[in-house]
């Protein structure tokens, strides 16, 4: 399959999709020793976007994630909210984002009320003002009914629901999620994704996630952007990548091997099965077939 380039420009990929930015990425880099990690990425994100970052492990997102809310350092390039550089000591930009990590970093032992009251009395809430938003969020992630309940015994998905609560109490404008859902079985997957979805919506809230699902970043995002090996390869919304690459594509099967061919429309796709006396598939195209399209490998 021949590989093609990125149809989208730099425009789509540092517009603001149309709303006020609220966070500004230019010339972001980072390497460990000879490693490069990230480099040299530019994007930008609107107020209230549903944002994916969307790659295979090892492709940066973790450590871009990372930088976009000061636990490591660039190594280059800048990063700015609301148009401000980026200051990770300052409470005003701490206060700003609210962080849900890749992996749980809850307190087993403590209740679920417990978890939420230590992190609010590290952003200096406290009293009426904290009890009210711990039960806020609670009730806001259904799990006011366990705020007894030893965080340790909770089931997977609503361990990482009290994560975000968690991340939540404090009010934040931008959300970051790193990998919200790996671990997760399907049925989960998709009731992470609602709440997500209302977390954006009746919150007000930026959502910055990375992932590596194709089919969360499609379902999710308003916007998506694409890394692989450091660099930003494609972005935009999912249609105007999916229409990138062509859409729809004849998955033509020749003994083991599946050829692609992509169309912009259904129309032409016809024309060329009428061409083919081999078992062919038609279908529309996915972020999985632009992925492939760009890179000549699927996300792993």
């Amino acid at each position: 399959m021949q590989l093609r380039e990125p149809a989208l420009n730099c425009a789509d990929i540092t517009s603001c999709n149309g709303r006020p930015c609220e966070i500004e990425v230019s010339g972001l880099s980072r390497s460990f020793a000879k490693t490069i990690a990230v480099d040299s990425l530019d994007f930008r994100v609107g107020r209230g976007e549903l944002f994916a970052f969307l790659g295979p492990n090892g492709a940066g997102k973790t450590t871009t994630i990372n930088m976009l809310t000061g636990l490591l350092k660039p190594t280059a390039g800048e990063i700015r909210y609301h148009g401000d550089l980026f200051d990770p000591q300052q409470l005003r930009t701490k206060q700003l984002i609210g962080v849900v990590p890749q992996h749980n970093n809850l307190d087993r032992e403590l209740t679920v009320a417990e978890n939420l009251l230590i992190h609010g009395r590290l952003f200096g809430m406290c009293g009426s003002v904290l009890k009210r938003q711990i039960d806020s969020c609670l009730m806001f992630a259904d799990l006011s009914d366990k705020r007894d309940t030893p965080a340790g015994k909770l089931s997977g998905g609503m361990k990482r629901k009290l994560v975000i609560a968690r991340a939540l109490l404090h009010q934040p404008e931008i959300l970051f999620l790193d990998e919200p859902t790996v671990g997760l079985d399907p049925h989960s997957r998709r009731r992470m994704w609602a709440f997500l979805r209302r977390i954006n919506q009746e919150q007000n809230c930026t959502v910055f996630l990375t992932t590596h699902y194709i089919e969360e970043a499609e379902a999710l995002a308003d916007r998506v952007l694409i890394i692989d090996q450091a660099r930003i390869i494609a972005g935009g919304t999912p249609g105007q990548l999916k229409q990138s690459a062509g859409n729809v594509v004849l998955d033509i099967y020749n003994g083991d091997q599946i050829d692609n061919e992509f169309f912009a429309e259904r129309s032409l796709a016809l024309q060329r099965l009428e061409q083919l006396d081999t078992s062919v598939r038609i279908r529309e195209t996915t972020l999985e077939d632009v992925f492939l399209q760009l890179t000549g490998k699927r996300i792993e």
